[in-house]
């Protein structure tokens, strides 16, 4: 994901001066930054390091507001109904393309609403247990499972978020029935896997790495086609006996549609 990362604050960093350059007024004020998710989590932290160097580059702070709930609806329903003028920024995530297949009705249309700027990054989801449940690879997770159908807990940070749809994946994949029980967000599912309340979690990783090099928790498998850098040891899923498995995140950067901008560009551009 760092790559990527990095990319994306260069790529925005240089759009926003250049937008700068030829509109010179903006930004007079501070930028929303809105985020489905709570604070602490991976998009969040994305968020707020992307922020801040579009912060630096331009003079104006670039503010995240978390909204989080509803498996990012909330925050996705006020950012569409912000006022389209360059000072309300939206981070879509995958779940905005999982809540289209799982809402008949929503207030709002990704596709309709949002113009996309960049994607700012993409990271694996990684299958993690609380260390007093007694499985130490995915198929020893699958057999305990099978073995007690209906008892293991499964954790997420809410429905139709990537881990929830992860987890479902696996669940299908493995033939396990296992509880789905959502959180708000992704740190509230990790302390509560902390706390022993679920027995395990699809994360992402950058939110459960500090956790699991301390001990804290196990790592079984990450969600990715390769192994990450970050966990070079944890094998992927496809590896641990589901072959093909494979269920990454992303999450990037949109504006308010219909005034995008290009849009914003090619009208001062052609008042010159």
């Amino acid at each position: 994901m760092r790559p990527i990362l990095l990319r994306a604050v260069l790529c925005l960093c240089a759009a926003a001066m250049s937008f700068a350059a030829v509109a010179a007024d903006y930004p007079t004020r501070p930028v929303r930054v809105i985020v489905g998710l709570t604070a602490g989590s991976g998009v969040d932290v994305m968020a707020r390091v992307v922020g801040q160097k579009l912060a630096e580059a331009t003079g104006q702070p670039f503010i995240v507001e978390n909204r989080p709930g509803a498996g990012s609806n909330i925050a996705t329903r006020f950012a569409a109904a912000a006022a389209p003028d360059g000072y309300t920024v939206f981070v879509a995530t995958v779940a905005n393309a999982i809540n289209a297949t799982l809402y008949q009705k929503l207030q709002f249309d990704v596709l309709r609403d949002f113009s996309p700027v960049i994607l700012a990054g993409t990271a694996p989801n990684v299958l993690i247990v609380n260390p007093s449940v007694p499985a130490k690879t995915v198929n020893e997770l699958i057999e305990l499972a099978k073995a007690q159908p209906g008892k293991l807990t499964m954790g997420s940070s809410g429905t139709g978020t990537s881990p929830q749809m992860t987890g479902e994946l696996f669940r299908r994949r493995a033939e396990i029935d296992i509880v789905h029980v959502p959180y708000k967000g992704g740190p509230e599912a990790t302390t509560a896997l902390l706390g022993g309340q679920i027995d395990c979690l699809f994360a992402i990783t950058s939110t459960a790495l500090p956790h699991i090099e301390a001990g804290r928790l196990r790592a079984l498998a990450v969600t990715s086609r390769e192994r990450t850098a970050l966990l070079p040891q944890v094998p992927t899923v496809s590896e641990s006996g589901l072959p093909g498995f494979e269920a990454v995140t992303w999450f990037g950067f949109t504006e308010l549609a219909p005034v995008s901008l290009d849009t914003i560009l090619s009208n001062e551009t052609e008042k010159e």
